[in-house]
């Protein structure tokens, strides 16, 4: 069993150097040398034993939950004793014990560390992301998380759902899709257009107001509460825009319409929308907002919620990010994205060429592109709208 985890071990550190420095030739792990051109024999040898180890001991591949902790549980007590260390020299000896949020618990440092390492192993595991989306979603997952479980919960009901709905009528999307990929396989790109917003509202969140769940309180507590909610409104757009793309364009027999000039198009076109594609963003967006809502509930103390205006818009403001962050998404995908029809396979493609038939926009922004504008026009709007109508 020891021999699993230490090939587990070092395939994980060569993947990780692959990543990092791409350019590297070698590197020596305990006197192992792996040449980083995916041919090593040794690498491969590795690769092979580790799968027969699990396939002759089905047993080992329960390993997955010890290593995660086995990397969380010192990673995470260092972090909290530098967090108390930093707290101590900045602010003094007093300021360990202030209620702030800025010296963090090291269950929060634990937690922290696994949620997201569980989820990306299941992302991978799923085919949901690939090996560079999961290293990017550890990131983005492990900011949100330190920061608010709200947070978390917002990005989980986001990542699983999406997820299970990539799968929905798969060979119906293979059919109009060209870049269509089994299970979404996500790479870093798709991870930062959707994710990058939200990581980058929940970091400035952290500096702000340290870590913690709190209400919205526009009044009394005003930065944290813009920006819990600009989290929210980047989450839940892109929820609502994948519910829509997944959902809206399988289920339903009315052809999508361009929202720039509602004329009928092929499924899969950019820009192209239906009532149920419409109905599905806004579900998805309700689905985050209730999410982000239910964990105010549960983690705020009862006593500081009494004191706190009503959290129900929460929902309402998911609501609003799902929904009209989708009509801002196929606003910019019908003028700023190409769309045309290849005759010879039927899928709608972003790039003209021959046998391409032209449908709309201009070939200035990709699908990536789109989404990540979507998610700052709605991470800088929602917050804003929702200060103007909370009750």
């Amino acid at each position: 069993m020891n021999g699993v985890v230490y090939e587990v071990y070092c395939i994980a550190v060569y993947e990780l150097k692959r990543l990092i420095r791409p350019t590297t030739r070698f590197l020596k792990v305990d006197d192992l040398h792996f040449g980083l051109g995916g041919q090593s024999s040794i690498y491969r040898m590795t690769v092979t034993n580790l799968q027969r180890t699990m396939k002759e001991n089905p047993k080992a591949a329960n390993l997955l939950p010890v290593l995660i902790c086995a990397v969380a549980l010192p990673l995470s007590m260092t972090m909290w004793i530098g967090n108390l260390a930093f707290s101590f020299f900045a602010g003094g000896e007093n300021s360990i014990h202030h209620e702030d949020g800025f010296v963090i618990p090291p269950t929060r440092w634990f937690i922290s560390l696994v949620t997201p390492l569980a989820i990306a192993a299941w992302g991978i595991r799923k085919n949901s992301l690939v090996v560079s989306g999961a290293v990017l979603g550890f990131f983005v997952g492990f900011i949100l998380t330190l920061t608010s479980y709200s947070f978390l919960m917002c990005l989980m009901t986001f990542f699983v759902t999406s997820s299970k709905l990539t799968k929905f009528r798969s060979e119906q999307k293979r059919s109009t899709d060209e870049d269509f990929k089994e299970g979404g396989q996500r790479s870093w790109v798709q991870v930062l257009s959707n994710g990058g917003m939200a990581t980058q509202l929940a970091f400035l969140y952290m500096l702000d107001s340290g870590c913690g769940e709190r209400p919205i309180n526009f009044i009394k507590d005003y930065r944290a509460s813009w920006l819990g909610l600009g989290v929210l409104g980047a989450l839940a757009c892109s929820n609502g825009d994948t519910w829509a793309s997944e959902l809206g364009t399988v289920i339903g027999r009315a052809e999508p319409f361009l929202i720039t000039s509602r004329q009928r198009v092929p499924r899969g076109t950019n820009g192209g929308v239906t009532i149920a594609g419409l109905f599905f963003s806004l579900l998805g967006g309700t689905v985050v907002g209730l999410s982000y809502y239910l964990s105010v509930l549960y983690f705020v103390d009862s006593t500081v919620l009494a004191a706190s205006p009503p959290q129900w818009p929460l929902v309402f403001a998911g609501s609003f990010a799902g929904l009209v962050g989708s009509l801002v998404d196929s606003v910019l995908g019908a003028t700023l994205q190409y769309s045309g029809l290849d005759e010879r396979t039927g899928c709608v493609v972003e790039h003209a060429g021959k046998g391409i038939r032209y449908i709309s926009g201009v070939q200035i922004l990709d699908n990536n592109s789109v989404n990540l504008i979507t998610t700052i026009v709605m991470g800088l709007l929602t917050p804003r709208i929702a200060n103007m109508l909370w009750p």
